[in-house]
């Protein structure tokens, strides 16, 4: 491969690398297991690089072939891959105004978002991200129509989930 597409892609890569990350912190339950999948996204991507044509944006792109290696990694596992608890990024602030309502409705959410099937986290992360349906529905490879049933179901699921 020549130097200017390798040098493309590594710009690129640095520019958007949280998009991995946040795929990784989904898929994962340590920091071990969170390099390792960093690394075979970083793979994957290198890899399909000389396949992208610029039909999507980048950023979708790197979306979906951060995803689709998290969720294949994720099934081919013999042994079920725990993702991260949520107490182990908690933030902890002390203020002495500081009101821990929200902070316990982020957990109970987590909580619940963990519970979710691959497709659904990927999902909730995409929507959380503010990737508008068609976004959505191009880097998970579904119609837009489809993406908003699923989220919709979602929503549904995350509710009796919270609300028993």
């Amino acid at each position: 491969m020549s130097k200017s597409l390798e040098h493309s892609f590594v710009e690129l890569l640095e520019k958007h690398q949280n998009i991995v990350h946040k795929v990784c912190r989904l898929y994962t339950n340590n920091q071990a297991a969170h390099n390792d999948l960093f690394q075979e996204v970083t793979i994957q991507l290198w890899k399909a690089y000389p396949k992208f044509r610029g039909d999507s944006k980048f950023s979708t792109w790197m979306y979906r072939v951060a995803l689709n290696t998290a969720i294949t990694l994720y099934r081919k596992s013999t042994r079920r891959v725990k993702t991260q608890a949520f107490d182990a990024v908690q933030f902890k602030i002390k203020a002495e105004e500081y009101d821990r309502t929200e902070e316990q409705q982020l957990k109970l959410m987590y909580q619940a978002i963990h519970e979710l099937n691959d497709i659904e986290k990927a999902l909730v992360l995409l929507y959380l991200e503010d990737k508008n349906y068609n976004e959505i529905s191009e880097t998970l490879g579904i119609t837009e129509v489809n993406a908003r049933v699923k989220m919709n179901r979602v929503k549904k699921k995350l509710k009796t989930i919270l609300n028993p």
